[in-house]
C-alpha cells in the first residue's frame, strides 16, 4: 500500500536534471526486441544479397578441402594444416557478415537510449537478491509487459513462420534435385529470404516494445511535486543562500563604491538625500562617470570620505538627484546631463586655480539639465 501510495504521488514528469542523473546511471530505455529485429533484418538482407557469393566462396572451398593427392594423404601433418587453411578461409568469408551484423548489435540500442557507459550498473546491489522486489518485478507492470510482449511475439513470429514454410516447402523441396554448388546457393537464399520475412514479424514487436519501455522508464522517473521544488532549490540555489550571497555580493559593491570616492573629481550633493561622485579622465573616458553614490545614510558616508579626502562637494539637490537615478556606479553620464556637469567641472577647475578672494567672487553655476530626463527623475522622485 505504502508503495502504491507513493506512485500515486509522482504526477510531475522527471526534470532533465532526473532523466540526466538516470542516464548517468545507465537507467535508460533499451528494447532488446529492436536489437534482435536488427540482428535478423541485417543478417538475413546480408545472406540474401551476398548468398550466391557466400554459396560460391564455401563450394570453392569444399572443392579445394576434398581434392587431396596421394602425398596429402600418407602425410600426417598434411590433414592438420589443410583444416587450418580452411578455417582461415571460411574466417574471411563470413567475416564481413558477422561485421555487418555486429553492427546492427551495437548501433540497435542507440536509436532509443542512445550510447551510455556507466561502471554503476556493475556495482553490486544487494536490493536484486530481495524476494519481495523481484516478486513486484515479475507480477507488476513490468513482468506483465514482458508477459504480454512474449506472447505477441509468439503469435505474430509463429504465424509469419507457418506462412512461410507454406509459401517455400515446394522451392525447398526441388533442393534435392539440384547440382551441389548451384544448390547451396539456392538454399542459402531461401534461407535468407525465409529469416528476412520472420524478421518482419519481430519488427511488428520491437515496434510495440521499444515505445513500452520509453513509458516504463519515465513512469519510474516521475517525481512528486516535493521532489520537484526540492531539485529546484538545489538546481537554483536555496533562497536562504541566495540571499546570502546577494547581502554578500552587496557589501563587496559598496566596499568597492567607497574605495572610489577619494579618487573622485566632484560629489554632487542634496544636500542632504543624495550623494553622487563623478570621475572625469579625458584621456580613459568618453564622459564623466558615476564612480559611487547614495541616498541617507550611504550619502553621508560618501560626503564624509569625499571631506577627508578633501573631494570638493557641489550642492545641486535637482542634479543630484537625477544623477542618481538615471547612472548606475562605474557607467558614464547620459548625454542630456553633458552640459549640466561640464559646467560643474568648469567651475571647480577655476576654483581650483583661483586665488581664495578671487574664487569667493566666482559665479556659482546652476546646472541646465535637460527639461525631459528632469521631468522624469522629478516624477519619480529619483528612482531609477
Amino acid at each position: 500500500m505504502a508503495s502504491e501510495d507513493s506512485d500515486a504521488e509522482k504526477t510531475e514528469q522527471p526534470t532533465a536534471k532526473r532523466l540526466q542523473d538516470a542516464r548517468e546511471r545507465g537507467q535508460v530505455p533499451r528494447s532488446r526486441e529492436l536489437g534482435s529485429a536488427a540482428v535478423m533484418i541485417v543478417g538475413s538482407g546480408a545472406l540474401l544479397f551476398g548468398g550466391g557469393g557466400l554459396a560460391g566462396a564455401f563450394g570453392q572451398m569444399l572443392r579445394r578441402g576434398l581434392s587431396l593427392d596421394r602425398a596429402a594423404v600418407i602425410d600426417p601433418g598434411a590433414m592438420g594444416h589443410t583444416l587450418g587453411v580452411a578455417a582461415v578461409d571460411a574466417i574471411l568469408i563470413l567475416a564481413p557478415f558477422f561485421a555487418a551484423v555486429a553492427a546492427a548489435a551495437v548501433l540497435a540500442p542507440l536509436a532509443l537510449g542512445g550510447w551510455v557507459f556507466t561502471a554503476e550498473v556493475l556495482a553490486p546491489d544487494l536490493s536484486r537478491l530481495n524476494p519481495v522486489t523481484g516478486l513486484g518485478r515479475v507480477f507488476g507492470v513490468s513482468g506483465l509487459s514482458e508477459l504480454l510482449k512474449a506472447l505477441l511475439k509468439l503469435v505474430v513470429v509463429g504465424a509469419v513462420a507457418v506462412w512461410v514454410g507454406l509459401w517455400l516447402a515446394r522451392d525447398a523441396a526441388s533442393l534435392g534435385a539440384m547440382p551441389v554448388v548451384p544448390g547451396m546457393g539456392r538454399a542459402v537464399h531461401l534461407l535468407a529470404l525465409a529469416m528476412l520475412l520472420m524478421s518482419l514479424g519481430l519488427v511488428i514487436v520491437a515496434a510495440v516494445d521499444a515505445p513500452l519501455q520509453w513509458w516504463l522508464v519515465r513512469r519510474q522517473l516521475k517525481m512528486t511535486r516535493d521532489e520537484v521544488r526540492e531539485e529546484f532549490k538545489e538546481t537554483d540555489g536555496r533562497p536562504e543562500v541566495k540571499a546570502r550571497i546577494r547581502e554578500l555580493q552587496k557589501k563587496m559593491s559598496k566596499r568597492r563604491m567607497m574605495q572610489a570616492v577619494p579618487t573622485a573629481d566632484v560629489v554632487v550633493t542634496n544636500p542632504t538625500h543624495y550623494a553622487v561622485a563623478l570621475k572625469y579622465d579625458a584621456a580613459k573616458m568618453k564622459a564623466p562617470r558615476v564612480v559611487a553614490k547614495g541616498r541617507d545614510l550611504i550619502a553621508v558616508e560618501i560626503r564624509r570620505l569625499a571631506e577627508e579626502a578633501r573631494v570638493p562637494l557641489f550642492e545641486a539637490p535637482a542634479l543630484a538627484r537625477v544623477l542618481y537615478g538615471s547612472t548606475e556606479v562605474g557607467r558614464e553620464i547620459p548625454s542630456g546631463l553633458y552640459l549640466a556637469v561640464a559646467q560643474v567641472l568648469s567651475y571647480l577647475y577655476q576654483v581650483k586655480t583661483l586665488t581664495a578672494q578671487r574664487a569667493a567672487r566666482l559665479r556659482r553655476p546652476v546646472p541646465e539639465i535637460d527639461p525631459m530626463l528632469r521631468a522624469r527623475f522629478d516624477r519619480q522622485g529619483g528612482e531609477a
